[in-house]
């Protein structure tokens, strides 16, 4: 957890009085991710009053928020989602258009916040995200290397500092076998220009060249990392940082705040902290990464009443007044008022750098959920990048046939 959670609430409650008043008459159950910018949201959502304001906010929540919102009635009456989470809660038709709700108390959002697919608004956006450059500046100045801008310098720059013996395993990276993995690949292909799929249709893609380079790119740099990278998500991630034994990592823009600000920081890594662009790779000029936004939607197994609850209270914990010293730097926000801060340099970079954002495909979450599967074997060294891509794309094709969309 990056804040205590009556540390939070406290600061937030500071803000709450009778000009931001938020009544309700339903209950409001929220599912999303843990990070410290979705707990201000889901805390400022918990201010509402009149009905109760539940939250489940875990690293799990992308294998319980189907789940979770497929009962009738369902478990929770919102998800807090991102580009790839959402195909998933839209395929199993579990999430309502919020196009009524929108007109009818959407005053005040930005047309940049509304998710629209089809003709329907299907989420409310509040902040951008992308992952970039996060490194230790005196670590490398101690090895006298410059800060890199591709994942080649990065190998010559984890090279440096094992070979001077001033770290062992100078890289990070959220290496775990499953979600994280894929999306490591994901960012990879795409700097090595890979396309996911065939062009017009649902036909794999990634057992291609690009899809090579990626994976021999992503098992050189794990020879720099900790030897149990296959178990390291971005939280292992982080307080591998924290705690002084990683110089060097591609990190999510929406940690970027919290990296030395979270309680026990070496004063060392706090001193020496520094974010960039993201990286590029083998010559491209896209970067190795991928844009992201992260918003809420409302459930379809609920009742009318408890989905006009539920969108009062997800817009009430993104409202401009929410905005303030402690929760501005926790992310890049979607809100009107919202002033960049230093931490958001490296999204704001990934989006100047035309930063491929990550795909909004009925069948995307498929594919990302092979890649997951089927790539700890090759990092493992256990078989060919070739042989790993064909699995890949072997499983794919399985449950893309099983939902339809391959014959």
């Amino acid at each position: 957890m990056f804040f205590r959670k009556v540390a939070l609430s406290s600061a937030f409650a500071l803000m709450a009085g009778n000009a931001f008043a938020c009544e309700i008459s339903a209950r409001v159950s929220i599912v999303g991710n843990e990070f410290a910018a979705i707990q201000a949201v889901g805390a400022v959502a918990q201010e509402c009053t009149g009905a109760p304001v539940e939250s489940n906010l875990t690293s799990e929540h992308q294998t319980i928020n189907v789940a979770g919102l497929s009962g009738n009635p369902s478990e929770y009456t919102t998800a807090i989602v991102a580009n790839s989470s959402i195909v998933a809660l839209m395929n199993e038709d579990v999430i309502r258009p919020l196009n009524d709700l929108v007109a009818k108390h959407g005053e005040g959002l930005q047309e940049t916040q509304l998710i629209k697919i089809g003709g329907d608004i299907m989420a409310v956006a509040f902040m951008a995200n992308a992952q970039h450059l996060m490194f230790r500046k005196d670590i490398l100045e101690q090895a006298g290397v410059e800060v890199p801008t591709t994942y080649e310098e990065m190998l010559e720059v984890a090279e440096a500092i094992r070979s001077q013996g001033i770290m062992q395993n100078p890289v990070g990276g959220a290496y775990k076998a499953g979600w994280n993995l894929a999306q490591e690949f994901n960012n990879m292909f795409l700097g090595y220009g890979g396309t996911h799929f065939k062009a017009g249709s649902a036909e794999p893609n990634v057992n291609s060249e690009a899809g090579i380079n990626a994976l021999n790119m992503m098992k050189a740099l794990s020879e720099y990392m900790n030897p149990d990278f296959l178990t390291h998500d971005s939280n292992a991630t982080n307080a591998e940082y924290r705690a002084g034994n990683v110089a060097i990592m591609n990190m999510w823009g929406s940690r970027a705040s919290q990296q030395t600000t979270t309680e026990g920081v070496l004063e060392e890594v706090v001193a020496g902290h520094a974010i960039a662009a993201p990286l590029t790779v083998g010559g491209g000029t896209t970067p190795a990464s991928t844009l992201w936004w992260d918003g809420w939607t409302v459930g379809k197994n609920i009742s009318d009443a408890e989905a006009e609850a539920t969108f009062i209270a997800m817009k009430h914990g993104i409202r401009p007044e929410m905005l303030n010293e402690e929760t501005s730097p926790l992310a890049v926000w979607l809100i009107d008022g919202y002033q960049p801060t230093d931490a958001a340099q490296g999204v704001f970079a990934a989006a100047q750098m035309g930063t491929t954002p990550y795909p909004m495909l009925p069948y995307v979450g498929l594919l990302h959920s092979a890649l997951g599967n089927e790539l700890a074997d090759f990092m493992q060294g256990k078989e060919s990048a070739e042989q790993a891509l064909v699995d890949v794309e072997a499983a794919y094709r399985a449950a893309a046939i099983e939902k339809g969309f391959l014959q």
